[in-house]
């Protein structure tokens, strides 16, 4: 099963992220692989220990093809695809110095963005049939923010601003800098035309005046769902076209219920933040 081959910006990301993470890992050379001798070639499985969305597949393949052309990799689990525990994820064949000394960062990066991907997959399937859209944040792991972001688009969620560059997110400390909610927002209208504007509220009171200001979405953080409630309400009568985003410890659990109250976006930090590896492990032969 092959892998179509990025291009442009996200190819040239994917191959800095990776030789960073071969610098950093094999650094002067792998002591323990020139135990093997050079010619020798091996063949390997990796096995997934657990159900998953797998997500990683070029980042995979970059770490080997940096080392090495002669490396082939057969997929068995196209990118997004779920894979079951004891499922073979793929397997490769190559020199056996090669395979063994990108296993570690190669896995590395398929368990991290399969764990994005599956967490992603898991809050998207538990608001399926409402209208709701899930967003991830920018809790990342620095360095890796476009790959996860890529990852949690792989798991069917979707995508925030990726950076302070491409959105505003007027925060409580903006507000009382700029010295209020209207003069923050027409503050942004002014400097970031054809950005999405957004206003963090932490209470009614607050939502009804941001209402009044008529920014593009209200983030409704850590609010109760009856609050939610109430914020949808009151934003339907005064202003539908501005849209709600709910934040603040929503969990699998919870998601289902926000996404009834009738927001449009809920925003989960955990998608990218709190997070567990998905348990590979990559098993050598000689071949």
């Amino acid at each position: 099963m092959a892998t179509a081959k990025p291009t442009g910006l996200f190819a040239r990301r994917i191959a800095d992220d990776t030789r960073r993470a071969l610098e950093e890992d094999v650094g002067r050379g792998d002591l323990t692989a020139a135990l093997v001798p050079e010619d020798r070639r091996a063949a390997a499985t990796v096995i997934a220990r657990e159900p998953a969305c797998i997500c990683g597949r070029p980042w995979f393949d970059e770490v080997f093809h940096q080392m090495s052309h002669s490396v082939v990799i057969d997929w068995r689990v196209a990118e997004g695809g779920v894979v079951a525990a004891d499922g073979t994820v793929c397997e490769l064949r190559g020199p056996a110095r090669v395979l063994l000394t990108g296993e570690r960062t190669a896995l590395n990066f398929l368990q991290l963005l399969s764990a994005v991907a599956t967490q992603a997959r898991a809050y998207t399937d538990a608001v399926a049939g409402t209208t709701v859209r899930i967003l991830d944040t920018r809790k990342t792991i620095p360095g890796l923010r476009l790959a996860q972001k890529y990852a949690v688009t792989t798991g069917g969620a979707e995508n925030h601003r990726t950076g302070l560059f491409d959105g505003v997110l007027i925060k409580e400390n903006h507000i009382a800098a700029a010295a209020g909610i209207q003069a923050t927002v027409e503050a942004a209208r002014a400097t970031a035309a054809g950005a999405i504007i957004e206003v963090e509220v932490e209470n009614l009171d607050q939502c009804q005046e941001a209402l009044d200001a008529e920014p593009d979405r209200l983030l409704l953080d850590n609010f109760s769902l009856a609050d939610l409630s109430t914020a949808v309400e009151t934003r339907n009568a005064r202003a539908p076209g501005i849209g709600l985003e709910a934040s603040g410890g929503v969990t699998v659990e919870t998601v289902r219920d926000i996404a009834e109250t009738g927001v449009e976006f809920i925003s989960v930090g955990s998608l990218t933040k709190d997070i567990r590896a998905i348990d590979l492990s990559m098993r050598f032969r000689q071949g």
